[in-house]
């Protein structure tokens, strides 16, 4: 426990420490793994800009928790507007994947048992019972009472007893589709790095979770740098969380590491989001090869 003001250097250290646990918390809260990475980036800046007004900070990990959970929160209520606005809206019509993200985390796999839940239920379930916070911790967090904790607490349990595991709900993949990413994961397979530079738009967007954003041909270029250097992982055509995703495992077990989401502008890759260094994503995560 720390009962003072922080460095920049501690800090960064927690976040570093405290960002695979809180992904564990957005992701149940979210009922997705990949919109809880979003969640938990941005309670990571609002933490980052709240820091110098925040004082002394007794105990640093709930405080964290605690914009964790705000932020999730305004998530949520984002996706309800969303999903509001869209109401009568047929999801075939929906180009952008992101836009049908409520609709396809509803069923989507371990996580989304959660959304069964309300969120205050939801919150306080996450809080005991996957990540281990007594009863006073979990309120403190919540800022409410350890009375309310309590009866959320008891009342999901009971609700999440009755939910049956939500089955995961695949987005439709083409052909196209299929072989543009299968493509891509026999150059990368076969370390033809080249090819892979070839095949980036010209304001292609990279987000190498926990670790760099870059946008841009040339800069995005230096990923496959990086890549040959390293070790020779495994590509795989897949789904993870019921879209189309590269699956990546590691050349000596072929565990299963880590995921690639492409996004494509004809045949051209649009964007990348890597998880190379946020391993983390997969605890839970639904995935199946194709």
């Amino acid at each position: 426990m720390i009962d003072t003001v922080m460095t920049p250097d501690a800090f960064g250290q927690l976040l570093s420490q405290t960002r695979p646990r809180l992904h564990r918390y957005c992701a149940r809260m979210l009922g997705s793994a990949f919109e809880g990475e979003d969640v938990v980036q941005d309670a990571m800046a609002k933490a980052i800009e709240a820091l110098p007004e925040a004082g002394h900070l007794d105990n640093p990990e709930r405080w964290l928790f605690r914009i964790a959970h705000n932020t999730a929160l305004d998530a949520l209520r984002r996706r309800k507007r969303q999903a509001e606005r869209q109401s009568g809206v047929e999801l075939a019509s929906v180009e952008d994947p992101a836009a049908n993200a409520a609709a396809r985390v509803d069923s989507a796999g371990s996580f989304a048992v959660f959304l069964a839940l309300p969120p205050a239920q939801r919150a306080s379930v996450v809080l005991s019972d996957v990540l281990g916070y007594a009863n006073a911790e979990t309120a403190e967090i919540l800022e409410t009472t350890v009375a309310a904790v309590k009866t959320d607490l008891h009342r999901g349990r009971e609700k999440l007893k009755a939910q049956r595991e939500a089955p995961v709900v695949r987005l439709a993949i083409g052909e196209a589709e299929k072989a543009r990413l299968r493509h891509y994961a026999d150059l990368f397979n076969a370390r033809e790095f080249d090819a892979l530079r070839d095949l980036l738009a010209e304001d292609v967007r990279l987000d190498l979770v926990n670790r760099t954003r870059l946008n841009g041909r040339r800069d995005v270029s230096v990923y496959f740098t990086r890549y040959a250097s390293a070790a020779p992982w495994r590509f795989a055509l897949g789904f993870a969380e019921g879209q189309p995703a590269l699956l990546v495992s590691a050349p000596d077990s072929g565990e299963l590491r880590y995921v690639v989401l492409l996004g494509w502008a004809g045949d051209k890759v649009a964007s990348i989001r890597d998880f190379l260094y946020a391993p983390y994503i997969v605890d839970g995560l639904a995935t199946e090869a194709l």
